[in-house]
């Protein structure tokens, strides 16, 4: 099963792994080409708005209906209530997580962090590591409950989807809707990473505002698969995380079987060094919104449900200006990651595969000894910022991290202390 790419976010797309199996000028005719089924997987409301209406129409080998009952699966690290225990202010950050001692497939490396709200109500978030070193073997997995922005930090990623193949790195990004089957390989034998799983509103290129028609993602720099297929049976597992709670079937052949499709709802990954960084070249210091890749709307205008920012390489010439982000509180919450290199606002600590939690009105910014450096830097020359990749799943809402997250090991109890040495340095 391999695949090629087409380019365009959210656009319509045709493909086809065997000639004559699209329908031509009917959706689903009496009977469709080589003895396939027609199906039609919705992301959106049939009534949604043309603009944003988000469906397929798949032709399969066999409909997704033809599985076993599920009965509940234990995975003891995933978790999906966000609704219940305190949530303290406390800035917190955490170690890389460890890879497995055992083999482990990307699901049962699955380890959630935190978030917030609910699939039942259609707004939140749930934000998760993984750790792996295994294949998906035999199982196969849909996520009912949102749609996935997987962010690898080690080892590249094989994803095989019902509408084909993507594979990334460290520093591309794939997302896989809600209700998408699929399986993961492992090219280098291990692999780790962070998942955001969106329970609101499909993500979306944000609009450009003043800065015009260019900059920021381009859509064109998105890829989606080209249909590739499995015709394979046998014993197989399909594991469903449906209502918070992970669910298995067994199933007789594999779900990967869609010999063509045509829409706009399909997998899709992003390469982050695309990015066209926008950056202030006078003075002062614009908000990090500048940075945003994809967001999730809500029912308020101008708030996210969730934002996805990155902060790549770039140049700071911003004169008589303190030039890494600034000390800060918002009413966003804010989870960060580190893909590569290093941050610019943290002297050390922050290392990739670590994670960093700044919930709503928390205070944070950079630590004592980035503060130092910045604040006596010679700003006549520009300060380029090379080698690395951080990124923010931001939110609306409060992140409520798991009782897991907070015991861990990998946590770091003495976070806080990298602003110890942020004295009084008042001279009036």
């Amino acid at each position: 099963m391999s695949s090629t790419y087409q380019t365009g976010f959210g656009n319509e797309f045709a493909t086809e792994a065997v000639p004559g199996a699209l329908p031509v000028g009917r959706n689903s005719p009496q009977r469709v080409a080589h003895g396939l089924y027609a199906e039609q997987l919705s992301g959106t409301a049939f009534t949604a708005p043309r603009g944003s209406n988000r469906r397929s129409w798949l032709y399969r080998i066999r409909p997704a209906v033809t599985h076993g009952e599920f009965s509940a699966y234990a995975q003891p690290h995933l978790h999906g209530d966000f609704a219940h225990g305190a949530v303290s202010p406390n800035q917190l950050r955490w170690d890389p997580l460890p890879l497995p001692p055992t083999p482990t497939d990307f699901i049962d490396g699955l380890y959630t962090m935190g978030g917030n709200g609910s699939p039942d109500a259609h707004h939140g978030v749930g934000i998760h590591l993984y750790a792996a070193n295994a294949d998906m073997q035999g199982r196969y997995f849909y996520n009912a409950d949102g749609e996935l922005l997987i962010v690898p930090q080690l080892g590249r990623l094989r994803l095989l989807t019902e509408l084909g193949v993507i594979e990334i790195e460290p520093q591309q990004i794939a997302v896989i809707p809600r209700g998408v089957r699929f399986r993961v390989e492992l090219p280098d034998g291990q692999a780790r990473g962070y998942v955001c799983e969106n329970f609101g509103a499909l993500l979306k290129l944000p609009d450009l505002g003043p800065i015009g028609s260019n900059g920021l993602a381009n859509p064109r720099d998105f890829e989606t698969p080209q249909a590739a297929f499995e015709n394979i049976e046998g014993a197989f597992e399909l594991i469903a995380k449906f209502g918070g709670q992970l669910w298995r079937a067994d199933i007789d052949h594999s779900p990967l079987d869609v010999v063509a499709w045509h829409g706009n709802y399909a997998p899709y990954r992003y390469d982050l060094r695309r990015f066209n960084t926008i950056g202030s070249i006078s003075h002062d210091h614009p908000d990090p919104s500048i940075f945003l890749v994809l967001h999730s709307p809500s029912d308020t205008a101008g708030t996210s449900n969730m934002d996805f920012a990155i902060f790549p390489p770039r140049w700071l010439v911003a004169q008589d200006t303190f030039r890494p982000p600034w000390f800060h509180r918002n009413i966003a919450s804010e989870f960060m990651g580190l893909i590569h290199g290093a941050y610019d606002a943290k002297a050390e600590g922050f290392v990739p595969g670590g994670a960093s939690l700044h919930n709503c009105m928390s205070g944070h910014g950079p630590d004592a000894a980035t503060f130092d450096k910045a604040s006596a830097a010679d700003l006549s020359k520009p300060d380029v910022i090379k080698d690395t990749m951080a990124f923010m799943f931001e939110t609306r809402g409060v992140i409520r991290p798991t009782a897991q997250a907070m015991e861990a090991a990998h946590r770091q109890r003495g976070y806080q202390q990298c602003w110890k040495g942020l004295k009084a340095n008042f001279t009036g």
